[in-house]
């Protein structure tokens, strides 16, 4: 069972937050190990599963990049860490970006530094801007091969973009 079916809640990359926290809730009282002390041991251990099922549930679904890797992990889009690549044409795009980098390793320029993390973050922006109609329109449904497909690609390049901000944030300014 996965964590849409648990919740009972349609699967979506877009998520009504309130009542994900209502059936959190819900799930909570109605499977907490404490409330289930006089029950048998295996009644309790079925609860206790329960009751983390919930919990990673939520974590999961609360929290919108979990939540895309979970739809396209249950859709076996999502191979082993560092197995999958990057569009070609968007790590040309980042050659620029790259440079800037490696230059700011060698010779350190705050205007530098402002100007990639600004190209940074506009390329962040057009990217969320490009995918938001497909998550939006994204219902769940088989057959949604070439919306899973765009999210995968711009799954693997905002994880990209993390690791750029990572090599900028050693340059932050102290």
């Amino acid at each position: 069972m996965n964590y849409f079916e648990f919740y009972d809640i349609p699967v979506s990359f877009q998520v009504d937050e309130p009542t994900l926290r209502r059936i959190y809730y819900r799930n909570s009282k109605q499977y907490h190990p404490d409330y289930h002390t006089l029950s048998d041991d295996d009644h309790q251990a079925e609860m206790l599963e329960l009751s983390t099922l919930n919990n990673k549930a939520f974590q999961t679904l609360s929290d919108p990049d979990k939540r895309m890797r979970y739809i396209l992990q249950i859709n076996g889009l999502l191979e082993e860490e560092g197995k999958q690549q990057v569009p070609q044409d968007f790590l040309m795009d980042m050659m620029d970006i790259n440079e800037a980098i490696m230059e700011l390793e060698l010779d350190f320029d705050q205007q530098r530094y402002e100007d990639t993390l600004q190209a940074v973050r506009n390329l962040e922006t057009e990217l969320q801007e490009s995918i938001q109609p497909v998550l939006d329109g994204y219902s769940g449904q088989p057959g949604e091969t070439t919306a899973l497909q765009a999210v995968l690609e711009y799954f693997l390049k905002k994880r990209y973009l993390l690791r750029i901000h990572e090599n900028l944030a050693r340059f932050a300014p102290r």
